[in-house]
Formats: structure tokens, sequence, C-alpha cells
């Protein structure tokens, strides 16, 4: 029978760690094209809101299944979460179905996990300053993780919600600043955690040297990058064929600005930061084999625990 397995099941069996080496796996799968994976489809609702199926095989670790997510940016207002999703996980054999489980707080940690591992081959090795812009779910995933492969000495934040801010410092120890300017300008490492849809970030601010991750404005008709960093930068991303459909923010620079998917990276097919004075850049948009290779291993960890229930369909 399928097991179910609820938030706090998935919690239980996930740590950010593990989460990361399996981020790491995945893109390097997903970048040999040893996985099958479509750009998500999604079904526009209303603005900024949105529905998408996000479906996935990677016959060498056995994993099939489906990831279905809603983005309604308008739920904050109601303390509801803005991106919800549930996780469908398959036998890759047999095609029977094994476990149904939360996706909403698997999308928070394998997107911060993906930067982490952005990081670990993109930054500088020296980096000591990170900027986080945004006060959510995300900019607190992305402060837990982070810390994991660069120490740093600094860390601020910046929240055009000054309330949010106040709270996110107490709770994270950052150092709440005034402007989104006073974030980036000098920092090693800037992590783009806002929901804005046109630019939060200008290429003035940016120091050379740094390493920016951005990880929302996932629709065409949405940019939270200045155009002039984009193009100063050395681009990476999570996948080319989706970036180059669903970001506003490459789109524009036609694939040839796009130097490799991280996934190239990780596994040594591709350069990655070449001098420590180029403006890395990576795009995350966030891919269906990242949450099933997460969902896998909270399925395998919570049924040999005995979490979750099983239920007859």
């Amino acid at each position: 029978m399928p097991l179910w397995l609820s938030e706090a099941d998935v919690r239980a069996s996930l740590s950010l760690p593990e989460v990361m080496g399996a981020m790491e796996l995945a893109l390097a799968a997903f970048s040999a094209r040893d996985v099958v994976q479509p750009v998500r489809t999604a079904i526009e609702m209303r603005d900024r809101e949105f529905f998408a199926l996000m479906p996935a095989y990677d016959p060498g670790h056995g994993l099939l299944g489906a990831k279905l997510v809603s983005v309604v940016p308008r739920n904050a207002a109601k303390g509801l979460h803005t991106h919800l999703a549930a996780i469908s996980l398959f036998d890759a054999e047999t095609g029977e179905l094994l476990a149904v489980m939360d996706g909403r707080w698997i999308t928070e940690i394998r997107t911060a996990a993906a930067s982490a591992v952005s990081v670990r081959h993109l930054a500088r090795p020296d980096a000591a300053v990170l900027a986080i812009l945004g006060s959510g779910v995300q900019a607190r995933s992305h402060v837990q993780a982070l810390p994991l492969v660069r120490e740093f000495r600094e860390v601020r934040a910046w929240s055009p919600t000054p309330d949010h801010l106040r709270q996110f410092a107490a709770e994270t120890g950052a150092a709440a600043v005034d402007s989104a300017e006073a974030a980036v300008r000098d920092a090693d490492v800037v992590v783009l955690a806002t929901t804005s849809v046109t630019p939060a970030i200008q290429s003035a601010w940016v120091a050379p040297g740094a390493h920016v991750i951005a990880i929302g404005a996932c629709r065409p008709s949405q940019r939270e990058i200045d155009p002039a960093l984009v193009a100063r930068s050395r681009l990476f991303v999570d996948s080319k064929e989706a970036a180059l459909k669903e970001s506003g923010d490459v789109i524009p620079c036609g694939p040839d600005h796009v130097r490799a998917e991280l996934g190239d990276v990780i596994a040594g097919r591709a350069p990655g930061r070449t001098s420590s004075v180029e403006v890395t850049l990576f795009k995350s948009l966030g891919l269906a084999i990242e949450d099933l290779t997460a969902a896998g291993l909270a399925y395998r960890t919570a049924k040999a625990a005995g979490r979750g229930i099983e239920v007859a369909l």
C-alpha cells in the first residue's frame, strides 16, 4: 500500500547535509542526460499565480514521479504558504504508487540545498559576507544552508516588509539593513529570495568577485535581476532548456550567454569560476528531479523508521 507522509514526517526524514549531497548527484545526473524530464507544464490562474506539473524519471536511481505545485503570492496575506505542493513517488520498475507526500518543505529545503551547492562550486573560497534579500521561507532556509559550505563572518538582510525583517533578524542573527543596496554592497554571496517580478538588485551594487543566486521570477514575463548584471555575469543555470523557456531574466540574453548547467560544473564537464574578480550568477528555477531525489530519500528513511500512514487506494 502507498505510504502517506505529512510535512512532519518529511521533516523528520531529511537533513540539510543529506539533501545537499543528494542535490549534487541529481544535478550532475540531469546535466549528463541520465534523467528524463520535460520542462514543467504551468497553468496560469491569475496574475502571478500558477499551477504546475513537474514529472521526472531517473532510471539509474530508480526514481519516477511528479510534483504538483501551486504558487499563490496573495496567500501570504491570509497567513498561508505561497508555495504548496504534493509529490507522488512511483516504483520505476512496476509503475506502482509508493508514496504521496507533502512537497512544500521539500521545495524549501532542496532549493536552499541547490543554492548551497552553487556556492560550493562557484563562489570564491574566501567568501565571508552573505547578503539575503527577503525575509520569508526561502530566506530562512538559505541562512541555514549556505554557512554549511562557507564560513561567513557577516550576514546582512533586507526585506521590503520591515516587520518581517525585524523578526527574521531576531530569529537568525542576521544584521537588518535599511535598503537592498546596503545589503548587497561589498557582499561576497548574494541571495535574491524575494517575490519581486521586477529587478530587486542593480548591477552597480554588486562587487567584483561576488556570487549571486536568484531563485524567484520563474515565468517569462518576470524579472528579478538588473539586465546589466545578467550581461556582466558568468551565468549558470540548473536547466538550460527551462531557463530559455521560463526565465524572463535569461530569455533576452539568448543561449550563448549561458555558460553551463550547474550539473556540468559539479561533474567537471564545464568550468565554473575562472577568476577571483568575475561575477558568477546562478539562476535557479528548480527541477523535478531535485524534488524526486529528495522525496526518494524521505521515503526510504521514513519507511525504515516506521513513519507515515499506509493508505489503500
